[in-house]
């Protein structure tokens, strides 16, 4: 049966012609529906088929095009551009249109994810721009404290005053209002929409009896409800392609939906009925996830497809899919530039154009259906959305196919049986928390996944950003597809395929040499952060010191090591480049103990570890200098901080007074001593200088990232041959240091540095200690 296409014209046009009107201006919307409507009219004189794709095309383009350039003038045009342009003070009374949006923030000694500002769109109601009343209409983004803005809900209407900023174009927002303080006159939030939070809130209590992570996992893959998803989930599943997992969109609406009508057809109920209960289901989703692009575009969808089943239509999908993304761009013309959408509609159009014919194909070959689609089905959705993936991270994922055919199983039964929790969390809390434990094996199953997914060495490829990377790509999948539809290419590039698959893909799973034989010292490549590993003469077993700035970094490395138990992990101090990867630490190996210094700043920091510790059941102990530690192969004298230490304040202080306060160690291993200097600066290091202690020592971990604030005198006293620089690629601070690493150098020190030679080793060799690369740096953090 062929696909019908005939409002896929009309549908495009409209969408380039919204697409068109908010990034060139509304001109070209006009433009647009004026092009299309002349080939509509050139197409009018074909055949009965041709002319009803035409008439389609010509009301599409008059129609769209006449409406975006409306819209996309109106917002040209509104006063409030001409104020943000200005920098102008305003008080503007707003109706939310989506629920605040967390902007997580990890600044210099910041908390790793913390939320301190969130985001909201709203419809202007009313405002004031120096004395000058405004009129009703116009779209704007609210940047706002947490405090007081975070459990705002939409269509609540609230006061806000500030700061007007120009808005970054490309979307109908006329203006940005930076919010000074707490929101005032709140209007009260619809029955219904308090009553969606109250279902969101319930899953969100429920899942608490799972583990951290998959209780975090729940709520964003039932809901797209991410804001405690872990940033460790966040990013392996950006690297594995399973990111839209928990980008609630139209997979959990078939899911639900699907559910409910299956139940419906074994009660054998009629077309109406179905149609009439499937559509509460759609409009019930809808408001607990949200009004997000992708769950509009399947909403849409899915009530257009529900009517075709009232009037007995049921396999018209294509056309239910371009009379939808029609209907929401007429609705909100913003969804032509949002890359959600795009997502949505390509992933849809790939698995209602090329999954079956895929499936079918396969089966020919004596594939079994259910292997077939669980095959075909991530590689046609992957296919069409890795243009536009491309261009937004910057990357491609080479293991998305397999991660996805392996992961999706899950999700099915953790979405229904999250529904189910959510629902039944307003009425007893007991049933479900029993619902949320069933869901809990699939949640680990999905996590152990990505996981896997994102460790394999060379899972992402870098790729050119923007439009122009996405169309390279789309041109290069389009050349290899039409390659492949000629047979004798076609077994060309199998044979190169299962080359690579035999030959090369072994060396990239295998770095050669390593870990390093012997390796006393690591310093892991955890980006921005510290993490140093210190074997002991029993195989399998280190001591940590540092963790770096997020889990997966860490947790890399010690896997890549194996390491199986942490004797004991030190924190020399508080700030998140060190700490956040703790959690992935106390998860995934025994630990002996958590040792800290005396200072426990910042306090959400020391919150966080004494939390994070509490639930591992791991004690926490206190260092401070004159403490021996010892195991066999490997004793710690800390050097520093003295007992009893408490910081000097002063006005503007930047995490310096922190930072001279770190937990100094010197060890003794089999490649000689080491010293770890946390990330002591010029006031840490002259006291260790006035303390009389010995500094000297084979391997210094260099203070600070390689910061500029080391002094001569204390890299004299130390005398290193080898200095490890533990610092992220592209990192914003200027480290390491080019005039310290020109002191280094000139000393005839032996300099390795985690930014270029990712996780390094140093090792035993015949006239002392000799440095190994894994040669595999983490990718510069994305701007």
């Amino acid at each position: 049966m062929m696909t019908d296409v005939r409002l896929v014209p009309a549908a495009m046009a409209v969408w380039s012609a919204a697409l068109l009107g908010l990034r060139a201006g509304w001109p070209f919307a006009l433009l647009c529906g004026a092009v299309a409507a002349t080939v509509a009219v050139a197409l009018l004189r074909r055949d009965r088929w041709h002319r009803a794709a035409a008439l389609a095309l010509l009301a599409g383009g008059l129609a769209g095009g006449g409406w975006m350039g409306h819209v996309a003038h109106q917002a040209a045009t509104h006063p409030l551009r001409a104020a943000a342009q200005r920098g102008a003070a305003a008080t503007l009374r707003v109706e939310l249109t989506d629920r605040p949006r967390p902007l997580r923030s990890a600044g210099f000694g910041g908390r790793q994810g913390g939320v301190d500002r969130v985001a909201a769109s709203g419809r202007l109601v009313s405002g004031e721009v120096a004395g000058e009343p405004l009129r009703a209409g116009g779209q704007v983004l609210l940047l706002a404290p947490a405090a007081g803005w975070q459990e705002l809900l939409p269509e609540q209407e609230v006061t806000a005053g500030g700061l007007l900023a120009p808005s970054r174009g490309g979307d109908l927002t006329v203006a940005v209002l930076r919010v000074r303080g707490r929101p005032a006159d709140l209007g009260p939030a619809p029955p219904w929409q308090r009553a969606a939070e109250s279902v969101r809130a319930g899953l969100r209590r429920a899942s608490r009896v799972l583990a951290p992570e998959p209780a975090a996992l729940l709520p964003g893959l039932v809901l797209g409800d991410t804001g405690a998803l872990p940033e460790r989930i966040a990013e392996e599943w950006e690297a594995a392609g399973l990111t839209h997992l928990i980008a609630v969109s139209g997979a959990n609406l078939v899911i639900i939906c699907g559910t409910v009508l299956v139940l419906l057809r074994m009660a054998r109920a009629g077309p109406r009925l179905t149609g009439a209960l499937g559509g509460l289901a759609v409009a019930g989703f809808v408001l607990l996830a949200g009004p997000e692009p992708s769950v509009l575009r399947a909403a849409a969808m899915g009530a257009i497809g529900l009517l075709a089943l009232v009037l007995g239509r049921e396999h018209s999908t294509m056309p239910a899919l371009a009379a939808s993304v029609i209907l929401l761009l007429f609705l909100d013309p913003d969804l032509g530039a949002s890359a959600g959408f795009a997502l949505s509609v390509l992933a849809t159009a790939g698995l209602v154009v090329l999954a079956p014919r895929w499936i079918e194909r396969l089966r020919r070959g004596g594939v079994s259906h259910r292997v077939a689609e669980a095959v075909a089905v991530p590689m046609a959705a992957h296919l069409v959305t890795a243009p536009v993936v491309a261009g937004l991270a910057g990357h491609v994922s080479l293991v998305a196919v397999a991660a996805n055919a392996l992961a999706e199983p899950a999700v099915p039964p953790a979405t229904v049986l999250g529904v189910l929790a959510a629902v039944c969390a307003q009425v007893h809390q007991g049933t479900a928390e029993f619902l949320v434990r069933l869901a809990g094996p699939e949640l680990h199953w999905m996590i152990l996944v990505g996981r896997r997914a994102a460790e394999i060495p060379g899972a992402v490829i870098p790729w050119p950003r923007g439009w122009g990377g996405g169309l390279l790509l789309a041109a290069v999948l389009a050349v290899a597809v039409a390659l492949v539809r000629l047979r004798r290419i076609r077994l060309l590039l199998t044979a190169a395929l299962a080359g690579v698959v035999v030959v090369l893909l072994p060396t990239r799973l295998v770095v050669a040499g390593w870990p390093a034989s012997g390796w006393a010292v690591v310093a892991c490549d955890v980006g921005q952060g510290d993490a140093v590993a210190l074997a002991t003469a029993d195989r399998g077993r280190a001591v940590l010191v540092d963790t770096g700035p997020e889990p997966g970094a860490v947790a890399g490395c010690l896997h890549r090591l194996g390491v199986r138990s942490v004797a004991l992990v030190v924190l020399t101090h508080l700030h998140a480049d060190h700490i956040g990867g703790l959690s992935a630490v106390l998860e995934e190996h025994t630990v002996a103990a958590v040792a800290l210094g005396p200072v426990h700043e910042p306090a959400w920091a020391w919150q966080q570890v004494r939390e994070e510790t509490a639930a591992a059941g791991v004690p926490l102990v206190e260092l401070s200098a004159g403490h021996r530690l010892a195991w066999p192969g490997l004793t710690l004298d800390v050097l520093a901080p003295r007992d009893g230490v408490r910081l000097s304040r002063r006005e503007g202080d930047d995490g310096t007074a922190i930072n001279d306060a770190s937990v100094v160690l010197r060890a003794d291993t089999a490649v000689g001593r080491v010293l770890l200097t946390g990330d002591v600066e010029l006031a840490g290091q002259e006291d260790l200088l006035d303390s009389g202690l010995d500094l000297r020592a084979d391997i210094l971990k260099v203070p600070h990232h390689g910061s500029r604030y080391s002094s001569p005198q204390f890299l004299a006293a130390v005398r290193p041959r080898v200095a490890l620089v533990s610092v992220g690629a592209g990192n914003p601070y200027g480290h390491p240091s080019p005039m310290l690493l020109d002191a280094l150098n000139g000393a005839g020190v032996m300099v390795a540095r985690t930014d270029r030679d990712g996780d390094t080793a140093v090792v035993a060799a015949r006239d002392g200690p000799a440095v190994a690369r894994r040669g595999e740096p983490r990718p510069p953090p994305r701007r």
